[in-house]
């Protein structure tokens, strides 16, 4: 019987449901939305974490129901999903309260707490990273001083994705990949930091078992299997955090592979056979996907939400009585055919796409978007043009950085909604000055789980392998000589952006 593999990404807007045959063809997807963030504050974002495994339980009935596949003929699963959100389970294995997603900036108080108690020096030494408030400890620390008697409860710390898991198959486990965004985390070592767990009194006891992505990490329970239609018995490998996954996804798994994605975030990616460590933390320094591998990324905490915001609060279908009855998509392709029609550097507008608080370059929660340059002879597409712009400029720093390290990029492959969009295509690839790559299966995270649980079942030797055989390069797409040597120069005027901005930023 001809084996089929399953990929689960549990991510920040809905969970989708990948499956695979023997090849890496895409059979089937499903997606299933979650209810939206919520944000109690300014700066706050949480979710429930039973709407996630209800979601999950939906998207995976939905794709083995629409792919006619039997649950037996599925040989494996794997799991990705959203990084760094907290999960507290009590001795009866409940919800302790609303996970503290990736994008809440509520703990800037805490990093630097973490920061005065480690030493920012031997915190990227033992962690690899800074303390961020996007990461997984700050959050444990909020809870801590805030809501303490609801730590005292907590009996299991979980990531989103694991918690999807332990539903599934009742185990707690996580991989190496996902919990480097923990920073309680040695990457360089691939295990759990005692230094930073006990600096932060947490026993270890609290903690998921650690594997390498491609490792089975459980089997399908039978309440797991009841839920979704899937296998009591089936393996589950450890998967990955949905960056790593991503990039597996798109072959990024040697060195010299690099990838750019946009998402809700935006991240660039590149693949690395050795810890390589920014002293000013600018980047993450994480392990990938792969055993023995690790990679860098820096991240934009706004890269297609800032296309979304703009969509949601002043898009397309405005005086369209029939916009609003067709797919949210035809709003995104009436605001990129208007930006389309606007010249490359949207004759003098800049955004700074800081909507969340910035990650890479600037590690600044309190940095705010900014549209400057605006004139009355500015019309909407103009504005959306600016948006794509302004996220590329965001990525490019990422690049840049990856430059001054000595990471090589020999080729650059585009995943997410900037890999969708013809024109975002072109913009990124006349903004980093490079051809960029489109590959055939663009479905994401959940294809690279997909992937991994193939390397776990045996259906590939490796995650090398795995990419070598099923990855293909669909499009390539080279810059325009004219336009990158123009958005080369209004490059350098972004980057004067946040520092003219900052103090206004910071302002009480």
């Amino acid at each position: 019987m001809a084996k089929k593999l399953l990929g689960i990404d549990v991510g920040t807007g809905g969970t989708r449901a990948v499956l695979l045959d023997e090849a890496g063809r895409v059979l089937h997807s499903a997606t299933a939305e979650h209810a939206p963030i919520h944000s109690p504050q300014i700066g706050w974002a949480e979710q429930d974490p039973h709407d996630w495994w209800r979601a999950g339980c939906l998207a995976v009935q939905a794709c083995l129901e629409k792919s006619g596949a039997f649950p037996s003929e599925i040989a494996a699963v794997g799991l990705t999903g959203q990084m760094h959100g907290l999960v507290l389970l009590d001795a009866d294995a409940e919800v302790l309260r609303p996970s503290i997603i990736w994008c809440d900036q509520r703990t800037g108080e805490q990093c630097e707490q973490i920061t005065e108690r480690m030493g920012a020096d031997r915190l990227i030494e033992l962690t690899a990273n800074p303390a961020l408030t996007n990461f997984t400890l700050p959050k444990i620390w909020w809870v801590q001083q805030h809501e303490p008697e609801l730590w005292s409860r907590a009996r299991t710390i979980l990531l989103p994705k694991d918690y999807f898991r332990f539903r599934l198959t009742g185990a707690h486990a996580i991989d190496v990949a996902e919990a480097s965004g923990t920073l309680f985390f040695d990457v360089s070592q691939r295990k759990w930091s005692k230094p930073m767990l006990e600096a932060s009194g947490i026993s270890e006891s609290l903690l998921p078992s650690l594997h390498e992505s491609p490792e089975i990490s459980a089997a399908i329970s039978k309440e797991g299997a009841d839920a979704t239609g899937l296998l009591a018995g089936t393996p589950v490998v450890a998967g990955a955090g949905d960056q790593a996954a991503g990039a597996v996804g798109m072959g990024i798994v040697r060195p010299g592979g690099v990838s750019a994605t946009i998402g809700t975030s935006g991240v660039v990616f590149a693949a690395t056979s050795r810890p390589v460590l920014d002293p000013q933390g600018r980047i993450h320094t994480f392990c990938h996907a792969i055993p023995e591998r690790w990679h860098v990324m820096g991240v934009t905490q706004a890269a297609g939400l800032s296309l979304r915001w703009f969509r949601d609060e002043f898009g397309a279908g405005n005086g369209d009585a029939g916009a609003r009855s067709r797919p949210r998509e035809y709003a995104y392709e009436r605001l990129t055919a208007e930006a389309a029609k606007a010249p490359p550097g949207a004759d003098g507008l800049l955004w700074a796409p800081y909507l969340m608080g910035e990650r890479t370059p600037h590690l600044d929660p309190l940095a705010r978007g900014a549209l400057v340059g605006i004139t009355a002879q500015h019309h909407r597409g103009h504005v959306v043009r600016a948006i794509l712009e302004g996220v590329a400029f965001s990525l490019r720093d990422s690049l840049e950085i990856f430059r001054e390290l000595k990471i090589p990029a020999q080729s650059i492959r585009l995943g997410g909604g900037g890999a969708r969009s013809e024109l975002w295509r072109q913009i990124q690839a006349d903004i980093y000055g490079m051809s960029v790559e489109i590959v055939e299966a663009e479905e994401g995270p959940a294809y690279g789980a997909a992937l991994l649980a193939g390397v776990g079942s045996g259906v590939w030797s490796s995650v090398e392998d795995a990419c070598d055989k099923a990855v293909r390069v669909a499009r390539r797409v080279s810059p325009d000589a004219a336009s990158a040597s123009h958005l080369n120069l209004r490059y350098a005027v972004y980057r004067q952006m946040y520092p003219a901005l900052r103090g206004i930023f910071h302002e009480p």
